[in-house]
This record gives structure tokens, sequence and C-alpha cells, in this order.
């Protein structure tokens, strides 16, 4: 059961289904009140037409007996004076409730020697300075009516009824009431039937919502199983060039779909990168240690054959290239740089110094980062400048808006506009036939633009003004907004 309502789809199905029965609950319980509410006032309403029809005639001074509202089959009719004595009541009335006079037969009617006059104010027991402001005058039916629910029980039939109760002051007998009912089957039978109907129609409905939720979010939900089964694939066959199948649709999932493809070969790019590098690496590696190892074993075996220059050469070599292949580790590890400010033209007199044919120009710019790694970005370029310079070598640095600019120019052959971009990848040498001991292990180019990447800048290749390579390290100055580098 846990494992069913853990999966989206079945959650998404109750959900909607919970959410479609309250509201149908709500709903359903509004129109119930609102029929119920609606019936009642309409018998109300004709029990008030009823009770006025009957006031009316005893304001005419209708004798009770003849009374025709009184013979209503379906209207029980009370008639009640100010002392709450029941003066008529309907015929065939066996039993009432709700109109608070219980009594269903009448009382006896006075006799002559009760009534010692004909003067109307003496009937009504009231004389003209006795009545309030808002009492009725003789033959006047008072506006409004007030109600209440009931039973009664007529001919042997009990119904409920809704009573109206309106006054009437009459000429001959004073203030009197009279009550009539209106049956509420009407009112009952409706509300039954639509109970009954919904109750039958909202499950079938929630039915129908939960069966279209689980098949529309079972079809919306059939990519991402896809997704999910190419993803366990590739896990378990380790096998990056494969690809999850994206939908043919523009919503979210086929963007889910295309962002886990361009993750994908993102993780294929670095994974082959590294393993070019671990292979590059080791070839590299390889040399300086074979070559290392040849001189100590003839070494070992003639001491006067002994190339001490060369074995120190080859330490040298293999040295520096210990260091940056673990610059470029920590690199690739996300070391961020330290922000501590470097002055670079400083910087570039410092690097320049001891080297032949360089020439300096810059002016004093300061920018945030690590001085020993932006050390090796103009070192690098500088060793790269003099393995391809013929006469001379320029550096230069100045400041362009809210940049540093550092340039480094030779006077050799160029790059061409084919390979400005190729020789930043690692250990990438354009000129093959020359040896490794002149061109170097192809890393230092690398390694520059790295290190300009997590300074928040930019290393490129150009053209030089007087025709050779110029390579331009752009950097943000200190105390400006540097960009996020790239993991």
């Amino acid at each position: 059961m846990s494992r069913l309502f853990g999966s989206v789809r079945s959650r998404a199905t109750l959900g909607a289904t919970l959410v479609v029965a309250v509201a149908l609950v709500a709903a359903g319980a509004a129109v119930l009140l609102s029929l119920r509410a609606n019936l009642t006032g309409e018998a109300g309403t004709r029990a008030e037409r009823s009770a006025q029809a009957v006031a009316s005639e005893l304001a005419a001074r209708t004798p009770l007996d003849k009374l025709s509202g009184l013979d209503a089959e379906d209207t029980p009719v009370q008639i009640v004076d100010e002392d709450g004595v029941l003066l008529a009541a309907s015929e065939d009335l066996e039993r009432i409730s709700g109109t608070g006079i219980a009594e269903v037969t009448p009382a006896p009617a006075r006799s002559d020697g009760d009534d010692d006059g004909d003067d109307s104010d003496d009937r009504s027991g009231r004389s003209d300075d006795d009545r309030d402001d808002d009492s009725l005058a003789p033959g006047e039916i008072a506006q409004g009516a007030s109600y209440t629910n009931g039973t009664a029980t007529v001919d042997g039939d009990t119904e409920d009824y809704r009573f109206a109760a309106v006054e009437v002051e009459t000429p001959d007998r004073g203030r009197l009431t009279v009550h009539a009912g209106a049956p509420l089957a009407a009112e009952h039978s409706a509300v039954g039937t639509a109970l009954t109907s919904m109750l039958i129609g909202f499950p079938l409905l929630l039915g129908v919502v939960a069966a279209v939720t689980w098949l529309v979010t079972g079809r919306a939900l059939r990519p991402v199983e896809g997704i999910r089964r190419e993803m366990a694939a590739i896990t378990a066959s380790e096998d990056l060039r494969r690809r999850v199948p994206e939908p043919a649709t523009h919503d979210e999932i086929a963007r889910l779909a295309r962002t886990t493809n361009a993750t994908l070969a993102a993780l294929e790019s670095s994974v082959e990168r590294q393993r070019r590098f671990v292979a590059d690496a080791s070839h590299e590696l390889r040399s300086p240690i074979a070559s290392l190892r040849t001189q100590l074993e003839v070494a070992a075996a003639h001491p006067e054959l002994l190339d001490l220059d060369g074995a120190v050469e080859d330490t040298v070599r293999l040295q520096n290239l210990a260091a940056d292949l673990l610059l470029l580790a920590r690199l690739d590890a996300g070391e961020r740089p330290a922000g501590t400010r470097v002055d670079l033209a400083a910087l570039a007199r410092e690097e320049a110094a001891g080297r032949e044919s360089v020439t300096v120009d810059a002016e004093a710019v300061e920018v945030s980062g690590s001085r020993g790694q932006l050390g090796r970005v103009l070192a690098n370029l500088l060793n790269n400048a003099q393995r391809h310079a013929r006469e001379r070598i320029t550096v230069s640095v100045r400041r362009e808006g809210d940049q540093a600019v550092v340039g480094v120019a030779d006077d050799g052959e160029g790059v061409g506009d084919a390979d400005r971009e190729r020789i930043f990848e690692r250990f990438v040498r354009l000129d093959a036939a020359r040896s490794r001991d002149d061109g170097g292990a192809g890393l230092g180019l690398a390694i520059a633009r790295d290190v300009a990447v997590r300074h928040g800048g930019t290393l490129t290749a150009g053209a030089a003004p007087a025709g050779g390579a110029l390579f331009e390290l752009r950097l943000p100055l200190a105390g400006a907004d540097r960009g996020t580098p790239p993991a």
C-alpha cells in the first residue's frame, strides 16, 4: 500500500479525487439547502395566501360556519381569538402541532347575554382611546405573517406543514389570528430525490474523475518512466554515449529530457577529457622517467659515461610536468583563487626579469586573485613567446574600463585562425616535428586559460602588430564584480 501511494500517479489521482469530492459535497450541500429553502418559502407563501383569504372573510363579517377556507382538504386552518381560544378549525382536522394551539375542536359559542351591545368597539374589547399606535382598525388585516413548521393529521393522513399566522381586527369578534398550513410533501420529495441522485451520482462521478486522472497522469508520466529506465540502463552499462528519449511535446518533461541529455553529454565530455588527460599525462611522464632511468642504469654500469647535465635536465622537466599536472588537478577540483590584490605591472616586470629581448610597457593596475597563479600565467605566456619569437617580445599592461588587459606579443610566425582555440587544449602542440624538449608538454597555455577563467577573466590568441602572435589576458579590476567561474 505504501508503495502504491508512493508514486506520483497515485498521489495525483488521490489528490484530484479528494478535491473533487470536497467540492461535490460542498456544492451538494449548498444545492440541498437552497432547494429546501426555496420550497419551504413557496409553501410558506401558499400558507400565507390561505390565511389571508380566511382573514379577508373574517374582516367582511362572514360567519365562522360559512368560511370557505375551512373546507380545503390540504390546508389545515385554525382561528384563535386574543385569549388563545380556538374559535374554528378545518373539517376533518384530527391533530395539529406547531401553531401553539393543540386543540382541533372549537370552544362552545358564547350566549347572547355575554354580549352587551352592538358597538364594534365594545365587541373588540377596546375603545379608540385604548388602541396603541400599531393596533389595527376594525376590518383591517395585518401586513406580513409569522411562520412555523409543524405537523397535522387530516382525515387520518399525517404530514409536515408550513404554517403562516395572520392577524385580523374583526368588527364583531376583536383581534383574531388565522393559522393556515401548506404541506411540505413536495419539499421533502424534491430534497429526497436530489439527495438520492447525489448519493448515486457523486460516487460514479468520483470514479470517473479518478479513472480519468489515473489515465491522464499515466500518459503524462510515461516519458518520465522512459527516462528513468534509460538512466538505469546507462548507470548499469556505464555507457555515457546513450541518451534518454525526448518526447515531441514542449512541456516540462520534454525540457527535463533535454536537460538530462545535455548533462549526459557534458558528463561524457568530461569523462572523455579525463581519460585523454590521464593517457596523455602517462605518455608525457613516461618519456622523462625512461630517459632518467636509462641514464642512471648506464651510470651504474659505466660511471665514466654519466651525463649529469642530462639527468638534471630530465629531473627538472619531470618536476615541472608534475607541478603542471597538480595545478590542473586543483583547478579541475574547483579551487578558488585567493582574494589578495596583485599589481599586474610589478608582476609582469618580475616575470620578464632575466629574459632576453623582452620589453615591458606597463601601467600600475591591480586585480584580485592569486599572485602565484597569475605569475604562472605570465610565465607560461612568456615561455611560449620565447619558443616562437625571432627577435623581440613585448609585454603590455593597461586599463580598459573596468578591466585590466595584459598583452604578450612576439614577432614569430603567429597562430593561424583555425588553431587559435585549439592551442588552449591540453597536450596540444601545433608543430608536430618539434621535440618535446623544445615544445614542452603542451600544458602551459591550457593552464593559463584555466587560471584566467578561475579569476573571472579570459585569455585569447590573436595577431600581433609585428606579425606574430598576441595573447591577451583580461581580468576584472580589484573591487569590480567578477564573473562566476564555471565548474
